[in-house]
Order: C-alpha cells, then sequence, then structure tokens
C-alpha cells in the first residue's frame, strides 16, 4: 500500500455567486486538470439570511453534473424539467444538465437563520456532453451511515465503502464522495482507487493529512499530559486538501476532532471549454450553446 502524499493545502476564497451569494470556493475557473473529473467546489455557509436569501434564480447548464449536499438549513429548487423540491439537512441532489437545463436554486435558513451546503461540479465525458437531463433528490434518512470502532462515522452518499453503497447513482464520474468525522488524536487511513484524482475538504475541526515519509505545513505544539505532541500537516476549517497518486489517505484529527469531505473520481482527460455554467469541449460548442441560449433552443426536446 502506498500512502497518497499532499500535493497542495490551500483555503477556500470567499466570492460571490448567484444573486448575491456569499460563499467560500475551494476551487473552479482555473486548471480543469488539477483535479479532472472535478471542475469546482464551492461551501455556502452563513448564519445572516442576507448574506444567501437572494439565492441563485434562473440559470443555465450545459455538459456537466452537479452534486448538491446540505447539512443545515433547506434548499428549494424548481427547474425547467416541471421538477420541484426541498433539500432539507443531510439531503442530497444529483443534477445532470447533459444537453441543456435551466434552474434556479433558494437557500432558506434553519429557525436560528443558519444555512450550511456544499456544491460540487462534475464533467460530463464528449460523449455524454449532450445526453437528456435528469436529477435525483436523496433525503438524509436514506444516506448510510458507518460508525467503526474507534468512533470514526463515515456517511456513504456516493459509491462503495466499508460495506455500504451510497442511494446516489448513473453519475459520469462515478466519484467516491463521503462524509467523514474522526474523533480526536485518532489516525485513520481510508483506501482510494488508485487511478483516481483526490481530495479533502475539512470543513469542521483540523486534522493532519500526511506522507508516511515527509510531514508537510504548519508545525503546532499541544501538551498532552504533561508532554509536547507535535501535530504536523495541520488543516483547518475551510481548507482543501489535494493529494498525489497511491491508493491510500491516512489523516490523524487534531485536539477538538475533524470532520471532512474525502471525495475522488475517475479523470476524464479530454479538452475542456468553460463559459460559466456550461462547459463543453470545444469553444464552437461553447458558441453554440450562447446562440441556442439566445434563440430560445437551448433546451432540448425529450426523445
Amino acid at each position: 500500500m502506498s500512502i497518497r502524499p499532499v500535493l497542495e493545502a490551500r483555503r477556500a476564497q470567499p466570492t460571490m455567486e448567484g444573486a448575491g451569494v456569499h460563499l467560500h470556493r475551494a476551487f473552479g475557473f482555473q486548471d480543469p486538470s488539477e483535479l479532472d473529473p472535478f471542475l469546482l467546489f464551492d461551501d455556502f455557509r452563513n448564519d445572516d439570511p442576507m448574506f444567501y436569501k437572494q439565492g441563485f434564480p434562473w440559470h443555465p447548464h450545459r455538459g456537466i453534473e452537479t452534486i448538491t449536499y446540505v447539512l443545515a438549513g433547506t434548499v428549494e429548487h424548481s427547474d425547467s424539467l416541471g421538477n420541484r423540491g426541498r433539500l432539507g439537512p443531510g439531503s442530497v441532489q444529483w443534477m445532470t444538465a447533459g444537453s441543456g437545463i435551466l434552474h434556479q436554486e433558494m437557500p432558506l435558513g434553519n429557525a436560528r437563520g443558519q444555512m450550511h451546503g456544499f456544491q460540487l461540479w462534475g464533467n460530463l465525458p464528449g460523449a455524454m456532453k449532450m445526453t437528456a437531463p435528469r436529477y435525483q433528490d436523496i433525503q438524509g434518512a436514506e444516506i448510510p451511515e458507518v460508525t467503526d470502532d474507534d468512533g470514526t462515522v463515515v456517511r456513504v452518499i456516493v459509491g462503495e465503502f466499508w460495506g455500504k453503497k451510497g442511494p446516489v447513482d448513473g453519475i459520469a464520474a462515478d466519484p467516491q464522495y463521503l462524509d467523514v468525522s474522526v474523533p480526536a488524536g485518532v489516525r485513520k487511513t481510508f483506501r482510494i482507487d488508485t487511478y483516481r484524482r483526490a481530495f479533502a475538504y475539512v470543513f469542521e475541526g483540523a486534522a493532519s493529512f500526511r506522507d508516511a515519509s515527509r510531514p508537510q505545513g504548519v508545525l503546532l505544539e499541544k501538551e498532552v499530559m504533561g508532554r509536547e505532541v507535535n501535530i504536523r500537516d495541520l488543516s483547518g476549517d475551510r481548507t482543501l486538501v489535494r493529494f498525489g497518486s497511491g491508493d491510500e489517505v491516512t489523516v490523524t484529527a487534531g485536539p477538538k476532532g475533524v470532520r471532512f469531505l474525502l471525495i475522488s473520481g475517475a479523470p476524464i482527460e479530454e479538452p475542456v471549454a468553460w463559459h460559466g455554467p456550461i462547459v463543453m469541449n470545444t469553444q464552437a460548442e461553447i458558441q453554440q450553446a450562447m446562440r441556442d441560449l439566445r434563440n430560445g433552443t437551448f433546451i432540448k426536446p425529450a426523445h
């Protein structure tokens, strides 16, 4: 077995999307080969409805799939297929934009005004970019959760892990999408297919993600029972950790434990032409999408 080295650890950056939603972007609109097949990852989290209530009004997508995972509050959505729904805490929506879809997503906070969720964009291979759009809502109660003897808890959102299979399937990128909680001080190893690109996103607590032979990052010192111990590679809230090749990821939880998403997928390795929410293989295809939007032919008839 080989432990994946940490190629990079970086903080998600504040930005605004939609009609003024304040969020943090871990990656997106940069080198698409870095985390191929994934294109973008946003963390939308706020305790003040003024910073999210205007939401994401009607907008188009083509050539990608999106996975939206809600932790707190709710998201109401509707689309050009006539679908409507509400995602509550722990729920997931998978949407295949395919040949083209128009939709809107409107965040609603909980009773305390809190809203927290994530959105991941997965690319579609060229042969599937013009497939028929579809979507699936999964309620939180349907997502399997596994607890290990050391207290580690894993929610299996997509893919298979520890004998459980996530309820979301049929995604072209065939990702593994896990929500992982590791108790304070516990060291844990997770298997990941060697041929997949992988990243972690820390959103609670802190942890050390390390290469067996070359710890990286900052060095913090903490006194435990009268002696000093070192916690290396400490990655805290809103930190993206990008891994190199290998078949295992090793993490040591910080003094308050850690919760993070662990996501991997098989690279598509095709050219990427990108214009906002539309991702194709060539600029000619992007130009065609723009013409379709202007001409009212963006939404294709069902076959």
